[in-house]
């Protein structure tokens, strides 16, 4: 059975696993989950990921952080979706929770977070709003 979102799956995976108090949580491998595992892992979301052989399977494994037994994650949501895409220019990103959270884009530059593509002055498609 093929998944239709599988950014998506992602995000469901990591928000179930912070619920069941998991230290990390194992995601199928792709170039894109690998650069939003990335962009995380930079704005301090979560402690570390690799890329691992699991059952003959390419995976991403995601440490998750927590603080005073609580997920950094508070929310975490996918935006632009299979059925309705999102784009929007570099002055358009928005800004999440008036700077406390942040939006994942991809642009042509790569996958990086609203900030630093306005700065690069370059618009793309939100994947998701972290919070």
């Amino acid at each position: 059975m093929s998944m239709s979102d599988p950014i998506a799956d992602m995000l469901t995976r990591i928000r179930n696993a912070q619920m069941a108090k998991k230290k990390s949580v194992n995601v199928p491998y792709s170039k894109i989950k690998s650069a939003i595992a990335d962009v995380l892992k930079e704005e301090g979301y979560i402690d570390n990921y690799s890329q691992k052989y699991v059952n003959d399977q390419n995976v991403i494994e995601i440490a998750l952080r927590y603080y005073a037994d609580l997920p950094v994650i508070e929310k975490i949501k996918r935006v632009s979706k299979p059925g309705l895409r999102i784009y929007k220019s570099a002055t358009q990103l928005p800004e999440v929770m008036n700077g406390l959270g942040i939006a994942i884009v991809s642009t042509s530059k790569g996958v990086m977070t609203g900030k630093k593509a306005q700065e690069a002055g370059v618009g793309g498609e939100i994947l998701c709003e972290v919070v």
